[in-house]
């Protein structure tokens, strides 16, 4: 009784699925229609789950280790481009439970497949019901009745792989299984290039030239197969789009357009097309009126003689800068100018104040001064201590001097003022000769560590250039300083 309410719900199932209007459409298909169907063959993987299903459980579904498996072959045919039938053999292993051993089994279907989405289409799923027959080993045999669903993935222009799941309703007992398959449809036979060839000629062709206008790149004007739909007006073998002379025969190199002359310069833009010439005189022969080898066209000085690497035009010292714009045309130099420039920094020698070191323009050609020199000279006003009311330098001065020994050697084009300054304690003379010597002691001292004189100098001005106030004891101890300021001639 239970087979029997199985068989009808699928056939209820069928009804539905199907409708009478596709029932119809296939009963009704006209002896052309079904004479173009396409035919094919399938090869496949098959996984069997007869557990599941007799168990009365789904715990045991979804756990494809524990699936048997099989093999199957099948056969296809079109009667639509959505309906089709499939007739799988298949063969394989399967046990009902944990306990029972395999049994082999073979199985024969017949399955109206219905495929949704066009032909055209990557992607075409399909749900499917059938009836087959199953044989075990050969001794008994039972009727089953798959229905499922499926998918075809186009990978070639006839070729599909296709995925399968279906449930198999037996109306035998303890049968029921579910079935899952991975594999390879092939169509061939004439039926697919005949469905091929009509869906070409219903194709749109707007210039009626063979070419459907999803395929055309001039959908608008006859053209030809192998320029994609466009015309070639003048026959040079170069389409009209990519063509800059389309009515006139040219050649590939100048993209259609025509050269009499064979300059490579095009007619249209030749101003002598029928004598070779040059392109940078227009199609037209250069000459050079000075005979220094250097074409007119390019001479800059075509009436003297030059030398080709300053364009033409003479260059006494031959560094490549004409002497016209050369500031030192007796010797040469690297500089846009013509000028020596001995270490690079784009600034003449003539101009530069540290020719023998790379600086800036903006600084003449010397090295800037590093924020952490800058830092060492600050310190040094404050740092640089003395014997009260004398110029004797107390021992931690020295380690400050030594450093701004140090920055002067790492600037060897700067020179540096040493200036001294008091508070307003004592007399105003007292304090400035007091100052002139402490600032000659830090000069002396920085002599003695092999510093050129002629870069070192001193100058004291008492109480005359106060930074802070004379009033509290803090103002008066800022005041009592000595500064040094590196500086260029």
């Amino acid at each position: 009784m239970k087979n029997v309410v199985y068989l009808f719900i699928l056939l209820t199932g069928t009804s539905t699925l199907f409708g009478q209007d596709t029932l119809s459409t296939l009963s009704q298909t006209p002896p052309a229609q079904a004479g173009s169907s396409v035919n094919g063959i399938s090869f496949k993987r098959a996984f069997i789950d007869y557990k599941s299903p007799n168990a009365g459980s789904l715990s045991n579904f979804g756990s494809f280790r524990e699936f048997n498996s099989g093999f199957e072959v099948g056969y296809l045919r079109n009667f639509t481009d959505n309906l089709r039938l499939y007739i799988p053999a298949r063969i394989g292993v399967f046990s009902v439970n944990d306990q029972s051993e395999n049994i082999t089994f073979g199985e024969l279907d017949a399955q109206l497949q219905y495929r949704f989405n066009s032909k055209k289409g990557t992607l075409r799923p399909y749900l499917l019901l059938g009836a087959g027959v199953n044989t075990e080993n050969l001794d008994t045999f039972n009727v089953q009745l798959p229905m499922g669903a499926g998918l075809d993935v186009k990978i070639a222009r006839s070729t599909y792989i296709n995925f399968q799941a279906e449930f198999r309703l037996s109306l035998s007992d303890q049968r029921n299984n579910n079935q899952f398959s991975v594999g390879f449809i092939h169509y061939f036979g004439k039926g697919a290039a005949k469905k091929e060839e009509k869906a070409v000629s219903e194709a749109k062709d707007s210039d009626g030239d063979g070419i459907p206008d999803d395929l055309d790149l001039c959908p608008n004007k006859p053209g030809l197969k192998q320029f994609a739909g466009c015309p070639d007006t003048d026959g040079d073998g170069i389409e009209d789009p990519n063509d800059l002379c389309p009515e006139i025969p040219g050649v590939k190199a100048l993209r259609g357009c025509p050269d009499s002359d064979g300059d490579g310069v095009p007619d249209k833009d030749d101003d002598c097309p029928n004598l070779a010439g040059t392109k940078l005189n227009r199609g037209c022969p250069s000459t050079d009126t000075d005979n220094d080898g250097v074409i007119d066209d390019l001479d800059e000085c075509p009436t003297v003689a030059g030398s080709p690497s300053a364009r033409g035009c003479p260059d006494k010292d031959g560094d490549g800068v004409a002497d016209r714009v050369d500031k030192c045309p007796n010797v040469a130099g690297k500089s846009k100018n013509g000028c020596p420039d001995t270490d690079g920094d784009g600034v003449d020698d003539g101009e530069d104040r540290c020719p023998n070191t790379f600086g800036p323009a903006s600084n003449r050609g010397c090295p800037e001064i590093k924020q952490e020199d800058k830092e060492v000279l600050n310190i040094a006003m404050r740092d640089v201590q003395f014997q009260h009311n004398s110029a004797t330098l107390t021992n931690d001065s020295y380690r400050i001097l030594d450093q701004i020994s140090q920055i002067l050697r790492n600037y060897p084009e700067y020179k540096i003022e040493i200036s001294g300054h008091t508070d307003n304690t004592g007399s105003a003379d007292f304090n400035k000769r007091l100052s002139e010597q402490r600032a000659r002691a830090c000069r002396d001292y920085l002599i003695s560590k092999g510093l050129a004189w002629a870069r070192v100098s001193s100058r004291g001005f008492g109480q005359s250039r106060p930074i802070a106030t004379n009033e509290t004891q803090q103002g008066r101890a800022t005041n009592r300083r000595v500064e040094f300021k590196l500086y260029l001639d």
